[in-house]
């Protein structure tokens, strides 16, 4: 009977035990629904403080003045358009060399490659800053060995009581919480701010393609201008050394003087003393190709060495219209991105002026033996809201929205002076470019002109019916004439790609064709 009476205490025991736990869930179920209930509730009936942005309102003219009736790009040589700028301009110079080498600059290019990494931190600070729209949860466990004397209080977790003499042991494993309320939307606001950093960054990057772009084609014209300008030089150095042994030979003849051997010689060392200028112009040009690759400043020296024509302009040069290029010109976008970042800062600030809402809570097990720690008498808990306001600051909330309503003052003006720069860029692009083509074609005339000058020269010479000095001069000013329409032609080719960098295209491709 005494055993049977044994078990049936044990049994009432567990099952005391046993509701024991079960009351206790369902209280901490009440505690952690009505917790719930609250922040919803202050979630709901909360507001985003601050200003909201809207995109600034910006005028652009209806066309470009340098394409207007009056101005220079009317040019018949320049042929422009207003249909859509070309996406792949690269390509309108139809030079396969100029397409691989964009392509490589692109893979490889380590300022690229800096801003591509300056996008990924932008993403991760815009992941780091909303997880702060979320409770954050730790895991504790530690062990504590205590010696108080005769009298003394052990302290713990879950308050105070008497230890006694001796040494006391404390075991506790469990968890806390904390969650800040985002009432009035500073939280939201500055997720507001990382989102606009990461859209900038991005922005920044295609800017940086742009200018990789042109870079890379403007040293590639270059390149081939002074390769160009290099045969134009041997091949001159070459008629005038035949003409100074013609002169020699004619000074044997008695035909000549001596002055005129001297004048021939001083030209033909004039015409020579060009070409390690040119060389080195065009050795520099390699080597930049080769940095822009994000390789040896060497590594492109077998494959750019071969002289190659210098890329031509296309027929037809769409522009587009003002308005376009708001939405082409990234360092335009990024501005605005940059503005709207600077609005959602107000809001961060503005929300330092009200109260914050904090809920915070504990639930483990304590214990003072470790066979023990995980029974259901071991438990503790603590769960409730709590709220702070500033009251006295010295100014220094306020002070701070002032400097942010400031910031976006400079962010406005920094939009609308960079649209500003924008517009006159382009303007300057067509006008440089309209200038050069027609300057160009006059050189054209010039060479042929010169060219049949010098033929009449060394004719009328060798019939005695002029001096030596006609056939100098001749020659001096056929060089002049051929060396500045190959300057000329690179030019209008570069100022092509200037034209093309005004507008703001190219990334659109690169960043589909790396999807």
């Amino acid at each position: 009977m005494a055993r049977m009476g044994m078990d049936m205490t044990e049994t009432n025991d567990r099952t005391l035990e046993t509701e024991k736990q079960n009351q206790f869930e369902r209280l901490l179920r009440r505690r952690v629904l009505a917790a719930a209930i609250l922040a919803g509730t202050f979630a709901l009936t909360g507001c985003t403080v601050g200003p909201n942005y809207h995109p600034p309102a910006t005028t652009t003219p209806s066309a470009w003045g340098e394409l207007s009736e009056t101005g220079a790009a009317t040019s018949p040589t320049t042929r422009p358009a207003s249909g859509t700028p070309v996406v792949q301009w690269w390509k309108t110079f139809e030079d396969p060399d100029l397409n691989s080498l964009i392509d490589r600059a692109v893979a490889s290019n380590l300022d690229l490659r800096r801003a591509q990494a300056r996008v990924r931190e932008a993403r991760a600070q815009r992941e780091f800053t909303h997880a702060d729209l979320f409770p954050q949860v730790n895991t504790i466990g530690s062990y504590s060995n205590t010696h108080t004397p005769l009298g003394g209080f052990a302290q713990s977790p879950s308050g105070s009581a008497p230890s006694g003499i001796g040494d006391q042991n404390l075991f506790q494993v469990g968890f806390d919480a904390l969650w800040e309320i985002d009432v009035f939307g500073g939280v939201r606001r500055s997720v507001e701010a990382a989102d606009y950093d990461l859209m900038a960054a991005v922005e920044d990057q295609r800017d940086i393609t742009i200018t990789l772009l042109a870079e890379v084609a403007r040293n590639y014209v270059d390149l081939r201008g002074f390769q160009r300008r290099l045969t134009i030089a041997r091949e001159n150095l070459q008629a005038q050394q035949s003409t100074l042994d013609l002169t020699k030979n004619r000074l044997k003849a008695g035909v000549a003087t001596d002055l005129d051997v001297a004048r021939a010689q001083a030209q033909v060392s004039s015409t020579a003393s060009v070409i390690p200028t040119l060389e080195t112009s065009a050795r520099q040009s390699i080597h930049r190709l080769g940095t822009l690759l994000g390789s040896d400043p060497m590594s492109l020296s077998n494959e750019l060495t071969p002289t190659k024509p210098i890329p031509g302009v296309p027929p037809q040069l769409p522009v587009g219209v003002p308005s376009e290029i708001l939405r082409r010109r990234p360092d335009i976008r990024r501005a605005e991105r940059q503005l709207a970042a600077s609005t959602a800062r107000i809001g961060v600030a503005t929300a330092d002026l009200f109260p914050k809402f904090s809920l915070t809570g504990s639930l483990g097990l304590e214990s003072a033996r470790s066979n023990n720690l995980f029974d259901y008498a071991s438990r503790y808990y603590s769960i409730g809201p709590s709220v702070s306001w500033p009251i006295f600051d010295a100014g220094r909330i306020r002070s701070n929205i002032r400097v942010q309503n400031a910031r976006e003052e400079q962010a406005v003006a920094v939009y609308e002076q960079t649209v500003l720069n924008a517009l006159g860029e382009v303007e300057d692009a067509l006008v440089a470019y309209s200038q050069e083509e027609a300057r160009r074609r006059t050189l054209e005339d010039a060479a042929e002109a010169n060219r049949r000058a010098v033929t009449l020269a060394q004719q009328l010479y060798g019939a005695g019916r002029t001096d030596f000095l006609s056939v100098l001069q001749a020659q001096r000013d056929l060089f002049a004439t051929q060396d500045a329409l190959v300057q000329s032609t690179r030019t209008v080719s570069t100022n092509l790609v200037g034209l093309y960098k005004a507008l703001g295209g190219g990334w659109e491709e690169i960043e589909q064709g790396a999807k």
